[in-house]
């Protein structure tokens, strides 16, 4: 049933843990990446680990690792994992977490999971929620049941995951996405985002109280800030338009002298208006909103690896108005040059 939509309509089977523990379901597969897998583990497993009481009740949850075979199963980086159930031995769950996988260079490929996706499949139409980190949302994607709803993937797999599914709305820069009428959906973006999405989790169904318990337990953190600063622009180059790359590669030298658009369409044979329509058509960006992606780029690398003054680094990647740098930073960031250096910067201990 890969690539079919998800059938029969969700009814969710529990908003929250009623004095029984929710019965999370976590996905082993050999292209799951063993970081993730178990630290998403553990910390949904946090309550009962750390000892935590939780006021009534006990620990809200009840993980189990599941796969398409109980027993060992070697992991994409080598290492083993024990799978504790065989899907069909699961009838029913309350949550399903799909971990982060490491694609290959050829990228996603669909079908090799068929068991997994009709179990996901069923899990859905049984009033389970369904969770991915990272990655992950490309075997949930194959059930279709994302079509139509809006998801998150890691930035450097977002062009790839549209190309696959381009029914479902990918947000690269976010980092979780909850959708679906009953919020049954739930995706986290790069990497360790998987932190936000179990908190959430532990938020939604044991309370605020307990996820701010993990967190610390933990030393988790909310990326309350989203993606977009830790997202490098690299522009478009396969489009095939030899005039556009030539003038890319210009700019990519060039973007910080004072008219830098004027500039690059004199050294193309192409006219004003043609130009800028072609260049926009083949990378997706206008050539003065290309300039600033590269500008700002540059000055990201200038604020982790130097102790320049904010101000002259703006007026050196082509900024004379710094309280204009400082705007177009951190609209393009999320961050301002000051936060984004004390987020990103190596810390003097750890420098050479």
């Amino acid at each position: 049933m890969a690539n079919s939509p998800a059938t029969g309509p969700f009814v969710p089977r529990r908003h929250a843990a009623a004095g029984k523990p929710l019965r999370v379901a976590l996905v082993a597969i050999p292209d799951a990446a063993i970081s993730t897998l178990a630290g998403i583990y553990d910390v949904i497993n946090g309550v009962a680990l750390m000892g935590l009481a939780v006021p009534g009740s006990g620990p809200p949850f009840r993980i189990e690792i599941v796969g398409e075979t109980r027993g060992p199963l070697r992991l994409a980086s080598g290492l083993p994992i024990d799978v504790q159930r065989d899907i069909d031995d699961l009838d029913a769950c309350d949550i399903v977490i799909v971990p982060s996988v490491l694609l290959k260079p050829g990228g996603w490929e669909r079908g090799r999971y068929p068991r997994l996706v009709d179990w996901l499949q069923r899990m859905y139409t049984g009033g389970a929620r369904i969770c991915s980190a990272c990655s992950g949302v490309f075997l949930i994607a194959e059930t279709g049941m994302l079509d139509g709803h809006e998801a998150t993937v890691h930035f450097s797999y977002a062009e790839a995951f549209s190309r696959l599914y381009p029914a479902v709305k990918v947000n690269p820069e976010r980092v979780l996405v909850v959708s679906g009428p009953h919020e049954e959906l739930v995706s986290s973006g790069a990497s360790t985002t998987w932190h936000d999405m179990v908190l959430y989790l532990t938020a939604h169904h044991a309370g605020t109280t307990v996820a701010q318990e993990i967190a610390r337990l933990f030393a988790l953190q909310w990326h309350q800030d989203g993606l977009k600063p830790y997202i490098v622009f690299a522009g478009r180059r396969d489009h095939g338009d030899s005039e556009i790359a030539s003038a890319q590669d210009w700019l990519d030298h060039h973007f910080s002298v004072a008219t830098p658009v004027e500039a690059m369409i004199q050294h193309s044979s192409l006219a004003e208006r043609t130009f800028k329509r072609r260049f926009t058509l083949a990378t997706g960006l206008s050539p003065i909103a290309y300039v600033q992606r590269l500008r700002i780029e540059d000055a990201k690398r200038r604020l982790e690896r130097t102790d320049v003054p904010v101000d002259e680094i703006g007026w050196r990647v082509g900024y004379e108005d710094a309280a204009f740098f400082r705007r177009l930073f951190k609209r393009t960031t999320g961050l301002a040059p000051g936060a984004y250096r004390k987020r990103f910067r190596i810390p003097d201990f750890a420098r050479q």
